[in-house]
C-alpha cells in the first residue's frame, strides 16, 4: 500500500500555496525514479512520498542511494527517468536519459527555495557571522528586509540554542554548533519541507545529542521533514515513516515501530543487527 495518496494536481506552471497542501497531502513525491552516473545505476525506480506534517526518514548501507535520493529531490541532482512531483505539481523536463534537465528554470529555483537543505558538512560561509549566515538568502533571494531579517534570524538561533554566538564566526563554533547554525539558516527561508543529510554523522557522540535534541524539537511542531540518517534511534523517535533503500531500491517501507521491531525482509534484519 502506498504510504500517501497523491493530492490533485495543479494547473500547469501552479504552485500550491502551504494553505492549498492539507495535513497529510504530499509535500514532496517521487515515482518510478532512476538515477545514474554513467553506467552505475544508483536509484532503480524508486517510489517515495513525504506528507505535509510527516518525518520520513531513509535509512540504509553506505552506498544504497540515500543521500543521491534526497539531492534528486532537491534538484541538486537530475535524474533520468521518473516523476518528481512538489505538491502535486509535476517537475517538468526537457531531454532523455543522461540528458534530461528540469525544462523551467523558475519552476527549478522556486522549487528549491521551498525545500530548505541541511548538509553533513554544515555549509557555513566562512566569511559571515552566524547572523549574516542566517539572515542572507532572506534577504538577497526572498527580498525580506533586513532588520526583520535579522530579527527573526536571532529568534531562530535562540530557538536551536545558540543565540549567544550570533557575532561569532563559524570557525568560533563547534561542530554541534555549527550544525545547529545550519538549521536555523535553512528555517530561515521559511520552507515547506526541510532535507536533512547525515546531520550528525560528522560529529563526535556528545555533540550529535545537541542536534539531535534540536531535530526532535523540530518534530514535535510537525513540521515536514526528509531525513536521511544512520543514527536508527533518531529515526525511531521522530519518524512518521521509514524506508529502507537497499543497491538503489526501497527494500522495505512502513512506521517505525514495525520496521525497528519486526523488520519482514532478511536484508532489513541484517542491516539492523550490524547497526546496533
Amino acid at each position: 500500500m502506498p504510504y500517501a495518496e497523491a493530492a490533485p494536481m495543479p494547473e500547469s506552471g501552479a504552485s500550491a500555496g502551504a494553505d492549498a497542501v492539507p495535513a497529510g497531502s504530499p509535500v514532496i513525491e517521487i515515482r518510478g525514479l532512476h538515477k545514474a552516473y554513467g553506467a552505475l545505476e544508483v536509484l532503480k525506480g524508486v517510489d517515495m512520498t513525504a506528507p505535509r506534517g510527516h518525518v520520513v526518514s531513509l535509512i540504509g548501507s553506505s552506498g544504497s542511494g540515500k543521500s543521491t535520493l534526497l539531492r534528486c529531490a532537491n534538484l541538486l541532482e537530475d535524474s533520468q527517468q521518473g516523476e518528481i512531483l512538489f505538491e502535486g505539481e509535476p517537475v517538468r523536463w526537457k531531454g532523455e536519459g543522461q540528458a534530461r534537465r528540469p525544462a523551467d528554470r523558475a519552476q527549478m529555483i522556486r522549487i528549491r527555495t521551498n525545500l530548505s537543505m541541511v548538509f553533513q558538512q554544515f555549509n557555513l560561509w566562512a566569511h559571515m557571522t552566524v547572523l549574516q549566515n542566517v539572515v542572507e538568502a532572506p534577504v538577497t533571494v526572498l527580498g525580506h528586509d533586513r532588520d526583520e531579517a535579522e530579527a527573526r534570524g536571532r529568534a531562530l538561533l535562540d530557538k536551536v540554542g545558540i543565540g549567544d554566538k550570533a557575532e561569532a564566526w563559524p570557525a568560533q563554533l563547534s561542530g554541534g554548533q555549527q550544525q545547529r547554525a545550519a538549521i536555523a539558516r535553512a528555517l530561515a527561508m521559511e520552507p515547506r519541507a526541510l532535507l536533512f543529510d547525515e546531520p550528525t554523522s560528522a560529529l563526535d557522540p556528545e555533540l550529535q545529542q545537541e542536534v539531535v535534541r534540536v531535530i526532535k524539537d523540530l518534530a514535535a511542531e510537525e513540521r515536514t521533514m526528509l531525513l536521511v540518517t544512520h543514527d536508527m534511534r533518531l529515526a525511531a523517535d521522530v519518524s512518521d515513516h521509514v524506508f529502507f533503500l537497499h543497491q538503489g531500491k526501497v527494500e522495505e517501507e512502513g512506521p517505525p515501530d514495525r520496521i525497528f521491531g519486526a523488520p519482514e525482509t532478511e536484508r532489513l534484519q541484517k542491516f539492523l543487527s550490524h547497526s546496533q
